[in-house]
């Protein structure tokens, strides 16, 4: 067996196989963490892991966030913990259905997220599939008047904000982890500290833009998301039960797609840190964990 590298036809991402992501040699680890950087965005088919060969995948990359109810992989699940589908009117499927805007991991707290991991356990018979951008070809394309304009322009980033344009009131203190403090501010251009290369960094979260008017300011992000999430810039895809995919949130957006939601969906979602360095909020000593 021998890996094998497979572009998509958008400025982004790659199809890996060949390899067993639960026993990677240290040559074909290499391989992965390079074309982690190069794409973006990783799909490896056919991969089955359980929850603690997802973690170690993960680890791989870096710490690991800990999310709901202090769990470190979360099912991202239409269904109860007692096997039961969620109703549409729901908390939780409300806030599965804030997925299927853009988005980066994270943005909305002190600390952002450097990675994600998302394996494929249970898919619908159609619809389902998940899209990522690439923020830093769209950089790239930006007109030198807009590009001047944003050079030095930040956005709060807020979940409440974002959930609410979708009609969802999230409760401070939910169980979400979600926090009740200054939201984060974040330029809205990001030099990924490793390749050194400029990418938008904006997403659904997004919220405001400080001595920006708010009619203004949803414009513009509005703006700079409509202009990432298109072709060439856009990779859609189509899940079968047993992928993995791993993309590098400090750099591209992604959103989930509708689907049946009579139908079971199982994915499984492992979410690791940011560095301090680079992926902290600029005003982190205001914003509550």
């Amino acid at each position: 067996m021998s890996l094998t590298l497979r572009p998509t036809d958008a400025t982004l991402g790659a199809v890996i196989t060949g390899v067993r992501l639960a026993a990677l040699s240290a040559a074909e680890w290499r391989a992965i963490e390079t074309a982690f950087l190069e794409y973006g965005v990783l799909f490896f088919p056919g991969q089955h892991l359980d929850n603690r060969a997802q973690l170690d995948f993960a680890l791989r990359f870096g710490d690991i966030e800990v999310l709901a109810e202090g769990m470190t992989t979360i099912p991202i699940a239409n269904k109860t913990a007692d096997g039961a589908l969620l109703e549409a009117d729901s908390d939780r499927m409300k806030l599965l259905r804030g997925n299927e805007g853009w988005h980066t991991d994270s943005s909305y707290v002190r600390l952002a997220s450097k990675a994600a991991v998302l394996s494929a356990h249970v898919i619908p018979s159609s619809g389902s599939q998940t899209e990522w951008a690439d923020a830093r070809a769209a950089y790239d394309a930006l007109d030198d008047t807009l590009r001047a304009r944003i050079a030095k322009l930040a956005a709060y980033h807020s979940y409440f904000y974002s959930q609410a344009r979708i009609g969802h009131k999230v409760e401070v203190g939910a169980g979400y982890g979600f926090f009740a403090g200054e939201s984060p501010l974040r330029p809205l251009v990001k030099v990924h500290p490793v390749t050194g290369r400029p990418a938008l960094y904006v997403g659904r979260h997004a919220a405001a833009i400080p001595g920006m008017a708010q009619a203004e300011a949803e414009l513009l992000i509005q703006q700079l998301n409509d202009f990432i999430c298109q072709a060439p810039r856009v990779h859609t895809h189509y899940w079968q039960a047993g992928d993995v995919a791993v993309w590098d949130n400090r750099c591209v957006l992604h959103r989930a797609r509708p689907y049946d939601y009579r139908q079971e969906r199982i994915m499984m979602h492992t979410r690791i840190k940011g560095d301090v360095a680079s992926e902290s909020a600029l005003n982190a000593e205001a914003v509550a964990a």
